[in-house]
């Protein structure tokens, strides 16, 4: 425990100087030259805001909540692209500036790294919005990013110009290119996609032999269920919004009892069917804040399905080891 407190007190102390040294008034700085000029500025000739910076210091915990508020307003007006469908990484993209920042300059401006969209950075963003409780916006930026978006018309398709069933590593913000895709089949971003939709939005969160649901979803969303395999059991799983909530968890039931209050649901390879109910509220305080987002190790979800509007997505995991 020594070892671990003396990390805590580290990592208090880093995100104490981040706070006095990297806030730039309206969004966090995401780093500096070698000069000690910052990178993310609004000083800055070229990259004044960085998309970065702002999610993760929501993911990481760390930020103040105030002025995280802030900074994802300010990725709203600078990053967040709705005419275009898409998510910058910063802007504007690097050019003509003096400074080096390394390889992504070498990047024509607006693809990839250097001020287009890269989708890992893009999911990040839908991903701090769910963090924030704002599962609307959270949904909405999901589906703006989801490849099949891409390609609803024949003009969506010939803009677009790769595959609309995979998910690309990042989107052009080119003028001429604006909305083509680049590289596809081998992005890490399709796993954080699907990260983000199960374990952030609809709020399959595993901690051990313990399933939390505490999901971010649109306050329309009346109901929508999932069935999870443990083993040789399965658990069917509703989640109920009668009062159109969006994150707060009133009571959880497993198979007709109800489990006290900020408790998950006990997971027990028994190789029986088990049946859970979950009704988002505001009757019980937000319990399991600090249950982690957790992969759902050795288990597969079968499917989700939001029944309101009929819609089922079907989604597997396989086995991981830890």
């Amino acid at each position: 425990m020594g070892r671990a407190n003396e990390r805590r007190a580290q990592a208090a102390k880093l995100a104490a100087t981040v706070e006095e040294q990297a806030w730039d008034g309206a969004w966090y700085r995401r780093a500096y030259f070698d000069d000690g000029s910052p990178l993310g500025s609004h000083t800055s000739d070229e990259a004044k805001i960085d998309s970065i910076a702002q999610s993760w210091g929501i993911l990481c915990g760390a930020a103040d909540a105030q002025r995280s508020a802030i900074a994802m307003q300010a990725v709203e007006e600078h990053l967040i692209r709705e005419e275009d469908e898409m998510i910058l990484l910063f802007t504007p993209p690097f050019d003509k500036s003096a400074q080096d920042p390394g390889y992504i300059k070498g990047y024509v401006p607006g693809v990839r790294e250097n001020g287009g969209q890269y989708t890992h950075a893009a999911i990040w963003v839908a991903q701090a919005f769910a963090r924030r409780g704002d599962g609307e916006r959270a949904v909405q930026l999901m589906t703006m990013l989801s490849p099949v978006e891409y390609a609803r018309t024949p003009e969506d398709v010939e803009r677009y110009k790769v595959e609309p069933y995979v998910v690309c590593a990042d989107v052009y913000a080119l003028e001429n290119r604006v909305g083509q895709g680049g590289w596809t089949w081998y992005t890490g971003s399709a796993s954080w996609m699907y990260r983000v939709w199960l374990e952030d939005i609809l709020g399959f969160q595993r901690r051990g032999d313990t399933l939390f649901i505490r999901p971010a979803v649109p306050r329309d969303w009346k109901e929508y269920s999932l069935r999870y395999r443990f083993g040789a059991s399965w658990y069917d799983i509703t989640i109920e919004n009668p009062n159109g909530e969006s994150s707060s968890v009133a009571w959880v039931e497993l198979d007709g009892e109800r489990l006290p209050d900020g408790a998950g649901i006990p997971l027990r390879d028994d190789g029986s069917s088990h049946i859970a109910r979950v009704r988002l509220g505001r009757a019980v305080a937000d319990a399991v804040a600090d249950a982690p987002s957790a992969v759902a190790l050795n288990g597969v979800v079968e499917n989700v399905e939001e029944t309101e509007n009929a819609e089922t997505a079907e989604a597997e995991t396989a086995p991981n080891e830890a």
